[in-house]
């Protein structure tokens, strides 16, 4: 008798849940099938693919494409005007923010 296939089933490590749960941080994995299994890592892959491989490609070796993702990866977590950030950088929101609400010091014993 043959099996099934992997595929139908989803695996999530223990140690990714652990270590989310250790941060407060929920995991936004669904069921089997549901919209919510990959769409940002798919919304993240489809972006670098429009604004780098179709614009830039195709490149020549593997080490062209690694480059050229570090350079869109920097860009795209410290450099790009975001909408829902006030057309602020990443960067430059986030120093706001914490000029803002300064850190709690940990109570001294």
């Amino acid at each position: 008798m043959l099996q099934r296939p992997v595929e139908p089933r989803q695996y999530t490590s223990v140690a990714f849940t652990e270590s989310l749960a250790l941060q407060g941080l929920s995991a936004s994995i669904g069921s089997v099938g549901d919209a919510y299994d990959n769409a940002l890592a798919e919304s993240i892959i489809g972006l670098f693919k429009t604004e780098v491989v179709n614009r830039h490609g195709p490149f020549k070796t593997l080490a062209d494409v690694e480059y050229a993702l570090m350079e869109w990866v920097d860009w795209y977590n410290n450099a790009r005007l975001h909408s829902r950030l006030d057309y602020l950088t990443p960067v430059e929101y986030e120093s706001a923010y914490y000029a803002q609400h300064q850190p709690r010091r940990p109570a001294l014993v």
